[in-house]
């Protein structure tokens, strides 16, 4: 009996560590992670549908699946838990599944409304306006998700967003300059493991790299760190706007 009470208890195993061995092909091990997290799941679903969610509706086992997802590509190179990863790819997950009905539902609308009443055409158009009117809201939503999420990876790197916004460059090309630098970063392991172990820019090796000088990358510093956080992480709202800029 008292050996039973001074037995040391079982290691919790660590999230990443669970993941890392489902990675490997624990293929059991990934059935009960997402049998454990199905509550996890539901309430992430249910957030986007506005409703009570049972295992039994579409979008629920488009949730598993997305967690499933979110558990194959997960890495804590990219900066976010596991769950903060797999709660925005089950979102946009779910998201795009119903847009998806939401299209085919109106294809259904154009296709009977020559044969239809002025009313019924009607009210056609106002579901499209609803429809599209929550997708703006549900953009909106993850977008300000991505914003929260950057934030606290950021502080991890002792930046705030003010700091961007005190010290983004003023000129357009000079923000296009500091862009390239980040990905030049982000495409090289050696330069990469740098910022994330030691949580600081590599300036000295980067020179080797770049063709700016050390001065105007230690006058960028937060903004590279920043980008290049961006580009590594899931943010699909923020790339789009890096992307942009190099593009032009």
């Amino acid at each position: 009996m008292l050996g039973l009470l001074f037995m040391p208890k079982k290691r919790k195993r660590p999230l990443e560590e669970t993941v890392e061995l489902i990675q490997q092909g624990d293929t059991a091990l990934n059935n009960e992670l997402i049998e454990s997290y199905k509550p996890f799941i539901a309430k992430t679903v249910s957030s986007v549908c506005k409703r009570y969610i049972h295992e039994s509706d579409d979008e629920f086992s488009i949730g598993l699946i997305a967690f499933n997802e979110a558990i194959q590509k997960y890495s804590p190179d990219k900066g976010s838990s596991l769950i903060s990863f797999s709660e925005v790819l089950i979102k946009r997950r779910v998201i795009d599944y119903i847009r998806k009905q939401s299209k085919f539902q109106n294809l259904s609308f154009n296709g009977v409304s020559k044969l239809e009443d002025d009313d019924t055409a009607g009210s056609a158009i106002e579901a499209e306006l609803s429809i599209e009117d929550y997708r703006k809201k549900t953009d909106e939503e993850l977008r300000k998700e991505e914003i929260i999420q950057f934030t606290l990876i950021l502080q991890e790197f002792g930046l705030t967003f003010s700091d961007l916004i005190e010290q983004s460059p003023k000129h357009a090309d000079a923000r296009k300059n500091a862009m390239t630098v980040a990905k030049i970063l982000v495409e090289n392991e050696e330069l990469k493991s740098i910022l994330f172990d030691k949580k600081k820019l590599p300036i000295k090796q980067l020179e080797g790299y770049v063709s700016l000088s050390r001065k105007t990358i230690e006058r960028n510093r937060k903004y590279i760190i920043a980008i290049s956080l961006i580009l590594t992480g899931d943010y699909v709202f923020l790339k789009d706007y890096i992307k942009g800029v190099l593009e032009t």
